[in-house]
């Protein structure tokens, strides 16, 4: 094989922005030689096999393409853990770790046992985020998506938590019993807008559109959950909602309409209006 085709050729040519270039390659790698990211330095002269090649070919078009490196590599980290995602779920995003981190902030002030519920688990980020960060944490995770659970499922085998979390098929609080009580509740729904142009560009045009908008005005599913919190909160039980930047206002005005108190908005790291909590 040519020179052209070593780590080094292949990085300096890609029209990839580099460290998109750099996660792809580093993928190929591993995949086919066993070798860690470091060996984009200290074996920069590798020289790609004919078949380790072609994969790099197919990511790069791809990611041209617009597709998102999440999905080509089939994975991606969230709040200290690795999660297995594909096109049938959203990617986990930093801005939702700050609902992970106000989960853990309240369960500080339950007494055991606690229960905590994940509405739209997805790939169960969030869910299993919580349950690597608490071991004292009982935690059910529901989504209408066999899909997802499946993911989710394999996730939570992956990570050894699958004993601490069960999961429920079905759409928001339909997934669960009439008496099904908890200490906490998150959720990051669908809250995009029918018709944002945003959904047109990025990696959200490869992502399942389900998770992404509930058609109608990016409040539907947000609604549902926060009316239907005081049936499944135990007494002084959290709510934690994820909504877009500008949906603060509407979702705080929704928790006190379902008779929530201690309503608090949270910023996310950009310093935008993000998570929304309340008690009841």
């Amino acid at each position: 094989m040519s020179a052209e085709h070593s780590i080094r050729a292949l990085l300096s040519a890609s029209p990839l922005a580099p460290n998109e270039a750099r996660i792809l390659l580093s993928h190929v790698i591993d995949k086919h030689y066993q070798l860690s990211r470091s060996a984009l330095l200290s074996q920069d002269d590798l020289v790609l096999n004919p078949i380790a090649l072609s994969d790099w070919k197919t990511l790069e078009s791809k990611r041209l393409a617009g597709e998102p490196i999440a999905y080509l590599i089939g994975k991606k980290g969230f709040h200290a853990i690795e999660l297995t995602v594909a096109p049938g779920v959203l990617i986990p995003r930093p801005e939702t770790e700050l609902l992970v981190d106000i989960a853990l902030d309240a369960i500080k002030t339950v007494a055991e046992p606690i229960h905590v519920l994940d509405l739209g688990t997805g790939s169960g980020a969030i869910a299993l985020a919580i349950a690597h960060s608490a071991n004292n944490v009982a935690l059910t995770a529901t989504d209408q998506s066999l899909q997802a659970l499946k993911i989710a499922q394999q996730n939570a085998l992956n990570l050894k938590l699958d004993s601490r979390i069960s999961f429920k098929q079905g759409s928001w609080y339909q997934a669960l019993e009439e008496n099904d009580l908890f200490d906490v509740i998150v959720s990051n729904p669908p809250y995009i807008a029918k018709g944002d142009v945003h959904l047109g560009q990025g990696d959200l045009r490869f992502e399942p559109q389900s998770a992404l908008t509930d058609n109608l005005d990016g409040l539907s599913c947000l609604k549902v959950i926060i009316f239907g919190a005081n049936a499944h909160l135990q007494p002084e039980g959290l709510i934690a909602v994820e909504h877009g930047f500008d949906q603060g206002k509407a979702v705080m005005g929704m928790m006190a309409e379902a008779g929530l108190r201690d309503i608090q908005n949270h910023a996310d790291l950009a310093g935008h209006p993000r998570v929304s909590t309340a008690r009841k």
